[in-house]
């Protein structure tokens, strides 16, 4: 009895965890907020939002540069162009979120570097463990 509860708990911690999703949505044109037009130099910025359990009901600010330039939900994708050259990406609370989705404390980043034509992919999951996290993909 003691193994199936045990075994059940892990289950249930498990199923916490984020899972890119089959389904991924763009997300809207209200919640981009910044670099959406293309330029002759530009180089291309792609964020993905897994889906799952942990936070599926709010949105994750995300920025460049320390600048607010969407706020993404889960399954939801964007696509940003930026100037080539070294920029931070990050996640943080959704302040303009209700309730309990603008409280709290988040901010994870990442220092990228991207040449002219070159595209940088990037994930962000949750996970039972460390919460939020944001990935640079290959």
């Amino acid at each position: 009895m003691r193994s199936i509860l045990a075994v059940l708990s892990l289950l249930a911690l498990a199923g916490c965890s984020s899972v890119p999703s089959d389904e991924v949505q763009p997300v809207p044109e209200k919640r981009l907020l910044a670099y959406q037009q293309a330029t002759e130099h530009s180089t291309q910025l792609t964020v993905e939002r897994d889906t799952g359990f942990l936070g599926a009901g709010c949105f994750v600010a995300f920025s460049i540069d320390r600048q607010l330039v969407a706020r993404i939900g889960a399954s939801e994708s964007a696509s940003f162009h930026v100037p080539p050259g070294t920029h931070v990406v990050g996640i943080g609370i959704d302040e303009e979120g209700d309730g309990l989705c603008s409280k709290g404390y988040l901010r994870r980043e990442l220092a990228v570097t991207l040449a002219a034509g070159e595209t940088g992919r990037f994930r962000i999951l949750s996970d039972n463990r460390i919460g939020y996290d944001i990935r640079q993909l290959d």
